[in-house]
């Protein structure tokens, strides 16, 4: 089926109307090179053109988006949401309606966070002892405290927060970003996922293209080895593999002609070509060794904590990454053992949690504080977060739970306002009782600080019109400059 976008214009004097096709924009611009020039004034600003039709629906606070994804579910109430109730009431018995929290068994007891609270920064911020370096960031973050999810478990909830659903097949969050804007460098992948190796729940459907074309699927780079799977080319001779290409191109558009599946086919001869373009930049962009000392130092790179070296070095990746123009870029945290390998302690919450940070910590706040430093920050949407939170009750007797119904997230840069905290969970931190943001909010709000209006933004599909949002969303506002 054809796809149509429906894009419209930003509202302002003198916008140009946004074309239903190609053929439309180029009509409406009169001659071919009227279109070619359009195409740059939008390239220029950071704004794409999906299949011809400019995207715009509000002026964008950001250009790019890196999304530093805690897989496995941190703790809110041990990490920037505090609850003095929790260390009162420590040891008490709590009884669970498993209609609430349906991973839930018998009767739990409330647990205090072992790690204390300080405020920082200007703003006054707490902050608990798990994230030094963090806490040193806090004027830069808005954190928002009343988080809710509709998934406890891993699967749909990676799906729920990446996606917008809890089904496979659907595209990500960093696809609809591309297919919205487009591309900021021709020669590199608008999205990619720095993964270390690690598979999330759900795994590559978290990352997925879904029903939009395939050329907005994501990248997967990885920090051992060489960064891209195939990216160093089998042809000494360049001019062997042009060939090569040329010939399957041809090959490609015959069989489409026959066929009738044109979308599918542009879309594969666009990978390719885009793997083509890639080989002599992915390898320079991904390069530290051009870094000076002083930031290597400052991501924690040359460690003798693998894993935190590993994680910095995936942050200082991502930092160069949008530096050349990649719109959306994922950070994946590191495997360290547990149910699901990262931040899921069901027991073992003190170790568990503190080696999460350890490896995490100072690779995350040294991306804030690049980014700052060379006047990136402002045009750069990072995003820290996992696919729910903890339980502020036991699982076990030293672990806690899955949690929905009440988490903390932060963001940073990209039109976000700094050194505020956002909304609220009741005084055990079970239930998001203040402001409550749901993921279709959260989607929303990304897209708006993108120049995007997540109600406009949509792909037809099966017959009807799809979007990230679904037919939910609204934009946090308040967070915002």
């Amino acid at each position: 089926m054809k796809q149509r976008t429906r894009a419209q214009s930003c509202g302002c004097p003198g916008a140009i109307s946004a074309p239903g096709s190609r053929r439309e924009m180029l009509r409406q611009t009169a001659t071919g090179f009227g279109a070619l020039a359009l195409s740059a004034l939008w390239s220029e600003h950071g704004y794409g053109m999906p299949n011809g039709a400019p995207v715009i629906s509000s002026l964008p606070r950001a250009k790019r988006v890196i999304f530093c994804f805690m897989d496995g579910g941190v703790s809110h109430v041990d990490s920037f949401d505090p609850k003095p109730a929790l260390t009162q009431h420590h040891g008490e018995t709590v009884h669970i309606d498993k209609r609430v929290n349906p991973t839930a068994a018998g009767s739990r007891k409330w647990l205090g966070s072992p790690w204390k609270f300080e405020r920082y920064g200007q703003s006054g911020i707490p902050v608990s002892s798990l994230f030094p370096h963090l806490a040193t960031c806090v004027d830069d973050l808005a954190v928002v405290r009343s988080m809710v999810g509709d998934f406890p478990l891993h699967s749909r909830g990676n799906l729920f927060m990446h996606t917008g659903s809890n089904n496979a097949g659907k595209p990500s969050l960093g696809a609809w970003i591309n297919y919205g804007l487009g591309s900021e460098n021709d020669n590199l992948p608008g999205f990619v996922v720095l993964h270390n190796g690690m598979n999330i729940p759900s795994g590559l459907e978290n990352f997925s293209n879904g029903f939009l074309p395939a050329r907005f699927q994501a990248t997967l780079a990885q920090t051992a080895g060489a960064p891209i799977d195939n990216i160093v080319p089998a042809d000494q001779d360049g001019r062997v593999q042009r060939a090569k290409l040329d010939l399957l191109q041809a090959q490609d558009r015959a069989f489409s002609a026959a066929q009738g599946d044109a979308e599918a086919v542009e879309s594969a001869i666009e990978n390719y070509e885009l793997a083509y373009r890639m080989q002599s930049l992915i390898p320079d962009v991904m390069d530290l060794e051009q870094e000076t000392e002083s930031t290597l130092k400052l991501y924690g790179i040359g460690e003798k904590n693998e894993n935190k070296s590993r994680f910095g070095m995936e942050c200082l990746r991502a930092r160069r990454l949008v530096e050349q123009g990649v719109r959306f870029v994922e950070v994946l945290c590191p495997n360290v053992g547990g149910s699901t390998g990262t931040w899921d302690q069901h027991g073992n919450l003190k170790k568990g949690h503190e080696e999460n940070a350890a490896n995490t910590d100072q690779g995350i706040a040294a991306l804030v504080k690049d980014l700052k430093m060379r006047g990136l920050l402002d045009e750069t949407l990072v995003l820290w977060s996992g696919e729910f939170g903890r339980t502020p009750h036991s699982a076990g007797a030293d672990g806690r739970d899955h949690h929905p119904s009440g988490f903390t997230l932060w963001m940073a840069g990209g039109g976000v306002r700094g050194g505020m905290a956002y909304g609220a969970t009741d005084e055990f931190g079970m239930n998001s009782v203040e402001n409550v943001v749901t993921v279709h909010d959260l989607h929303a709000t990304l897209l708006y600080l993108l120049g995007l209006d997540h109600e406009k933004l949509t792909f037809r599909f099966g017959g009807r019109d799809f979007r990230l949002t679904d037919v939910y969303g609204r934009v946090i506002n308040e967070i915002l400059l």
